[in-house]
């Protein structure tokens, strides 16, 4: 089965380019707009623009995939509050031409949103049935690039991951649990947000949940997180807590004292009973999470 992932530089798109490339069954490509991803024993590396119609009809044509994974986005809502071309360019338009490309190869999409999608109204899990009302742009832009792919597609899932946290590889950029962990190690003071609340999402969860999709003919939303909704604070508590670093550096701070110029959710937890019913999925705590993340040498795979 021939798997083409878009965005493989990325975080997510990179554990999968691993993971995937690891199946004997599966011949791998992964795509990046950079040429950071060198060829590997098990796959091959493409650099390709995906917002560039002929670079995309090329990539297409050369790989001819089964199945396309789509782990790219522009994924900062500051930056999408203040950059709206151009986040409606990778995150919409770019989507669109995606879809109908896959569609005319006859390759199952697979395509990665947010739970930002959400407005956060509520202090119950959204299921996959909850309409979406973005209270930002880069939500607005994710929700209409799944709008796009259900459209344009008849054989995709759309993918909800939250706060995606685990060990980043050389060059990547960290997360909000590696944020936390290096300043505690410096000694230093952090505000963290309280009165936010969320479901993360160990990187590894999302890999296994996207196995179990390609292999399951199954169109529509999925929910693909961790099973503990918990407060951004919180999560930075285990964190300092796990790594018996000080947590008295932790300043809990209310959204309103942030001062953020970009609103986001109050509470995004995502329920993945649809997950566990329809694809056996089965996620990790965030203790288990951690272990894979900051122990790399007795890391849950």
């Amino acid at each position: 089965m021939k798997v083409l992932i878009i965005g493989a530089n990325g975080f997510t798109g990179r554990r999968l380019l691993q993971d995937l490339s690891s199946r004997k069954d599966y011949i791998v490509t992964g795509a990046s707009l950079h040429n950071d991803i060198q060829p590997g024993k098990n796959y091959s590396f493409i650099r390709a623009d995906i917002t560039n119609e002929e670079e995309v009809r090329l990539l297409f044509e050369i790989t001819q995939p089964d199945i396309v994974i789509n782990t790219s986005a522009l994924s900062v809502p500051d930056y999408c509050e203040t950059h709206r071309d151009e986040a409606y360019l990778i995150n919409v338009l770019a989507v669109r031409q995606l879809a109908e490309h896959s569609t005319h190869y006859r390759s199952r999409f697979i395509h990665l949103s947010t739970d930002f999608v959400f407005d956060g109204q509520t202090d119950k899990l959204y299921t996959e049935q909850d309409i979406p009302n973005p209270v930002n742009y880069y939500g607005v832009t994710k929700w209409e690039g799944e709008n796009e792919v259900a459209r344009i597609c008849d054989n995709y899932a759309i993918v909800r991951v939250v706060v995606v946290y685990g060990k980043a590889l050389p060059g990547q950029h960290g997360n909000i649990l590696q944020l936390v962990a290096n300043k505690l190690r410096n000694k230093e003071s952090i505000r963290i947000v309280s009165d936010q609340w969320r479901t993360p999402t160990y990187v590894g969860d999302i890999s296994r949940g996207i196995e179990a999709l390609i292999e399951t003919p199954l169109n529509g939303i999925y929910h693909i997180c961790g099973n503990e909704c918990l407060s951004i604070v919180e999560i930075a508590y285990r964190v300092a807590d796990y790594l018996q670093l000080d947590r008295s550096l932790i300043q809990p701070v209310r959204t309103k004292e942030m001062k953020e110029v970009t609103p986001r959710p109050r509470f995004s937890g995502l329920s993945i009973e649809k997950a566990m019913r329809n694809l056996n999925y089965s996620p990790i705590s965030l203790e288990e999470g951690m272990k894979a993340m900051f122990n790399a040498s007795t890391a849950t795979s």
